[in-house]
């Protein structure tokens, strides 16, 4: 575990002869509202470490020094979001391990499956939930950390050769590439469409202006309690209270203190008075109707899509996902930023 600026002076020049370091992540989202990087996990030289980013020192050497290594994760995303986030660290070269999985047709491809099947290892579960913030670590919490790395070195050896062996090792790099790319584009909510949580579109106009205010009045509940929103109300208890209001029936939501119930009732009732030209609009997913024309194209698509997954061992949404085939077959341009070259030869674009 390494706490402090010496500790981390101490591991970080066995890192200058080598090119990979495995790495990892752990926040604590699953409690509080304001994601916190609690744990960076290195493997490298034949060591394992757990880096603790809220004992409160500096961390830019360790940017540094991960800098122009080939990062190793498993499912880059994430992690690499978190680390800009957080230490303004933005990696060069990646190895995603979850890429190379899918690349070799693999359907089972989370970290344990594939550790089982490469070194014949079963990892323990059970903190995938945990609260990554407290201190000091558990032992069991601590071991469970130190596997989401100890493996990724030897397993990215055996999947590189295997995707050579089937010579889609460039295929794997432009899928890596594009996907560092997209970890550098900041997502930013849309507040005009984040409220709209699974069961929404089956609500009237007036209930999903209801539903609209309910998940605001939680977002400001759950920002002041630092806490995820799920703990104030789950989503699909909103939806359901959005239908009791505009039924005339207002929710019991016992667990709720006196002063939240009194937002939760205030939101509610501003938004049942709102007028009609307040209400959300309904959402229409590709615009205008499709063409038969486009129909056609989205069809021959798939079809060339599905072929080539047959023949490959791929899933065929790993080649393109559906909205992917719809978007490119409105405006066939789209192709080159939706896709990577492989992805587009395969499909004759």
């Amino acid at each position: 575990m390494i706490t402090n600026s010496a500790e981390l002076a101490a591991i970080l020049p066995q890192m200058t002869a080598i090119d990979r370091v495995a790495v990892d992540t752990e926040a604590d989202s699953l409690h509080c509202y304001f994601e916190k990087l609690c744990l960076v996990q290195l493997s490298f030289a034949g060591h394992d470490y757990l880096v603790d980013p809220l004992a409160g020192f500096d961390l830019a050497p360790l940017s540094v020094a991960l800098a122009e290594k080939e990062l190793v994760l498993q499912g880059a995303d994430f992690d690499l979001r978190l680390l800009k986030r957080s230490m303004d660290f933005t990696a060069t070269r990646v190895f995603d391990t979850v890429v190379a999985a899918r690349l070799l047709g693999l359907r089972a491809f989370s970290l344990a499956a594939l550790v089982e099947r490469y070194f014949g290892v079963t990892l323990t579960k059970g903190s995938q939930k945990a609260n990554w913030a407290q201190r000091p670590l558990p032992m069991h919490m601590a071991e469970y950390a130190m596997n989401d790395t100890r493996y990724l070195l030897p397993l990215a050896e055996k999947l590189e050769a295997e995707l050579k062996e089937k010579g889609r090792f460039e295929w794997f790099e432009q899928s890596c590439q594009r996907g560092l790319a997209q970890t550098a584009v900041d997502r930013v909510r849309d507040e005009d469409e984040a409220w709209r949580v699974s069961g929404a579109g089956t609500l009237s106009p007036r209930a999903a202006a209801v539903l609209r205010a309910l998940w605001f009045w939680r977002d400001r509940e759950a920002q002041a309690a630092d806490r995820p929103p799920f703990h104030i109300l789950q989503n699909h208890l909103l939806v359901q209270a959005a239908q009791d209001f505009e039924a005339g029936k207002v929710p019991e939501f016992r667990h709720l203190t006196p002063r939240r119930r009194r937002g939760f009732l205030e939101a509610a009732e501003k938004a049942l008075h709102l007028p009609e030209s307040e209400w959300p609009r309904r959402l229409r997913r590709n615009g205008a109707r499709p063409t038969q024309a486009m129909e056609r194209a989205a069809e021959s698509l798939r079809r060339r899509r599905d072929l080539a997954a047959e023949q490959l061992g791929l899933e065929p949404s790993f080649i393109a996902p559906r909205a992917a085939v719809e978007s490119i077959a409105v405006n066939g341009e789209q192709s080159t930023t939706l896709l990577v070259p492989w992805q587009r030869q395969l499909l004759e674009l």
